[in-house]
């Protein structure tokens, strides 16, 4: 199982929707995904995706249930963990119920491929007990300077707070392939001159009309467009995330 923490360094960036759609093309790739809601902020992927879930992670937390015993199926076969208050309460326990917790994400190992958190955007040190438990993180941003200088905040006290990081940027709602790569290495050079680490390219996705009448719906834009290039774009940014990341190799494909 790997897991990945899909993070950003400002809210309104499309985070979320990179989570889910990633999510189902990792999952239409024959990949066994489990969607953990970690935002600490709204925990609101429930009403992103349009589903009702009985338990959620108030339910972990709480001690009624086990994490495996509160998923729930979501779209393209992928399996949801929602968060509700759940995410607050968790945050607030104390070391041992926190160290349980994370003890039970190990249980889903077996049965999992990738588990993907959707963390809250910011510096917040609760994001960031997630950014540290996750083997990669996958920064969103978009070509707008805010967007970057932001990420770019983000992306800084994370590797001075895990050092061996291995971080990926995804340039969404790009103009165009050729502004988004140009952001991505805009981004990377700065991380490479002051922070003397690497970034790795994860992809883009195109601004769509298509995206927002879906968000308006509550309706997942991957399988209600599949024929859309933001969906072949993130079929090639799952593609990039199932060879096995090595944070030792220098990734040109930008």
């Amino acid at each position: 199982m790997r897991s990945i923490a899909i993070t950003s360094g400002k809210g309104g960036v499309g985070k979320t929707f990179i989570a889910i759609n990633l999510g189902c093309a990792l999952a239409e790739a024959g990949k066994r995904v489990v969607l953990f809601d970690a935002d600490l902020q709204l925990a609101n992927l429930d009403v992103a995706l349009g589903i009702e879930s009985e338990y959620s992670l108030q339910h972990v937390v709480s001690g009624e249930k086990t994490l495996t015993e509160v998923l729930t199926s979501g779209p393209m076969g992928m399996r949801i963990v929602t968060g509700g208050s759940g995410i607050t309460s968790l945050m607030h326990a104390g070391p041992q119920r926190l160290a349980k917790f994370m003890s039970q994400l190990d249980d889903l190992a077996e049965t999992t491929d990738f588990l993907l958190f959707d963390t809250a955007a910011g510096l917040d040190n609760r994001v960031f007990a997630f950014l540290k438990r996750a083997d990669e993180v996958l920064v969103v941003l978009t070509p707008e300077p805010t967007s970057v200088t932001d990420a770019y905040a983000t992306i800084k006290v994370l590797f001075r707070r895990k050092h061996d990081a291995v971080v990926r940027a995804l340039v969404n709602r790009a103009s165009s392939e050729k502004v988004a790569k140009a952001t991505y290495r805009a981004l990377k050079s700065t991380v490479q001159n002051f922070l003397d680490q690497d970034l790795l390219y994860a992809g883009c996705v195109s601004r769509d009309e298509a995206i927002e009448r879906a968000t308006l719906m509550r309706a997942v834009a991957y399988t209600q467009y599949p024929e859309a290039e933001f969906v072949q774009q993130l079929q090639r940014a799952a593609r990039e995330l199932i060879v096995p990341a090595n944070p030792q190799v220098l990734y040109e494909s930008a």
